[in-house]
């Protein structure tokens, strides 16, 4: 990349830290030009007072902005908890809500959406890799109740809800895991799905949500590490067939492409040597390629040549910067509309004890 230092753009790797602080090593990486983002993990949150130390941390690392991510979902993925952050049930609890009162069900996903978002931006984060757009289907233990609903018209209008939450309060949402993951029994953190379906039953079940308007409020959409093999041949995050012929063609999305963690073993598909798995997820059309728990991988990336980018890819990833309504927690306490839905959630989730 020929970019000045001063004005160093998002680039196209989006790393993770090993602990609390970053170390010395890791402060360096983060001013690499190939860097765009951090996404932050359990092992990197003790507290509220830390969890802002450690974003003031990354962000001065770099003469540039790094886009700062988490997986805030909720239920069983959520990996900010205490001191400042409010467990929230599964989302498949709002569907059960929806099935006795949608519109009661719509607004308390509003809230949720909210409180995640108030509490991220209070602490410099930029986005979370939620919601869940995945169908249930019975059969995925790792979607499971992380997932809405069956019914991929709720996973839609539920979503949609959280998402404004979301954004009300200046955090980027990301849906996940497109074309949809709730199909395949297999875990592709530990294999590579084969989902045997042909394109018509996708487009009328798992792509609804795509389909849908709240396909325009997200920031990013996440492919998922599933070969559907009667649509194309690779796994639908190496696949232009999945992200340029059907999400930008013909589903006109216009965000960020962010790519599933490459470690996993779903992306061995794509090859052993990390620098071809990203590769080949850049070359499929994702903007951001997301490799975790491989430090040593990411030193061997960030020692390859990089190519020039287009504008327009830049672009998506800086709109994946969130606008932080709530600049710190302190400011948390004394913001009204956040202190009743939060109460809303916090009696709402303790109905449904989930942990």
């Amino acid at each position: 990349m020929n970019i000045a230092a001063s004005s160093l753009p998002p680039g196209p790797l989006m790393i993770d830290l090993a602990g609390l602080e970053p170390s010395p090593e890791e402060l360096r990486r983060l001013a690499h030009p190939a860097v765009g983002g951090v996404i932050l993990f359990a092992r990197n949150y003790r507290d509220s007072a830390q969890l802002a130390a450690l974003v003031q941390a990354i962000r001065s690392a770099r003469p540039g902005p790094l886009v700062i991510a988490v997986d805030q979902e909720g239920g069983r993925v959520q990996r900010f908890r205490r001191d400042g952050f409010t467990p929230v049930a599964p989302m498949r609890r709002l569907g059960d809500e929806y099935e006795r009162d949608p519109e009661q069900a719509v607004a308390l996903a509003y809230d949720v959406g909210l409180v995640i978002g108030a509490e991220l931006a209070a602490h410099g984060i930029d986005l979370t890799f939620a919601p869940v757009l995945d169908v249930e289907a019975g059969v995925s233990a790792v979607i499971g109740d992380r997932a809405f609903s069956d019914d991929a018209g709720v996973v839609a209008r539920l979503a949609q809800a959280l998402v404004a939450g979301l954004t009300m309060m200046g955090v980027r949402a990301v849906g996940k895991h497109f074309p949809g993951h709730g199909a395949v029994a297999a875990d592709s953190h530990e294999t590579l799905p084969v989902d045997s379906r042909p394109f018509g039953a996708i487009w009328q079940r798992d792509l609804v949500p795509y389909r849908h308007r709240l396909l325009r409020s997200l920031a990013g959409v996440m492919p998922a590490h599933v070969r559907y093999e009667r649509c194309a041949p690779e796994p639908a995050g190496f696949s232009a067939f999945w992200l340029g012929e059907v999400l930008r063609a013909r589903l006109g999305f216009r965000g960020a492409v962010l790519s599933d963690d490459l470690g996993m073993a779903g992306a061995g598909a794509a090859g052993d040597d990390p620098r071809a798995r990203v590769a080949a997820a850049l070359s499929a059309g994702c903007d951001l390629a997301l490799v975790c728990n491989r430090p040593d991988w990411v030193g061997h990336l960030l020692e390859a040549a990089w190519p020039e980018e287009t504008a327009d890819v830049i672009a998506r990833r800086t709109g994946l910067l969130g606008s932080p309504r709530i600049p710190d927690p302190f400011e948390l306490e004394l913001f009204e509309p956040y202190l009743q839905a939060r109460e809303r959630v916090r009696d709402w989730s303790q109905r449904n004890v989930w942990f």
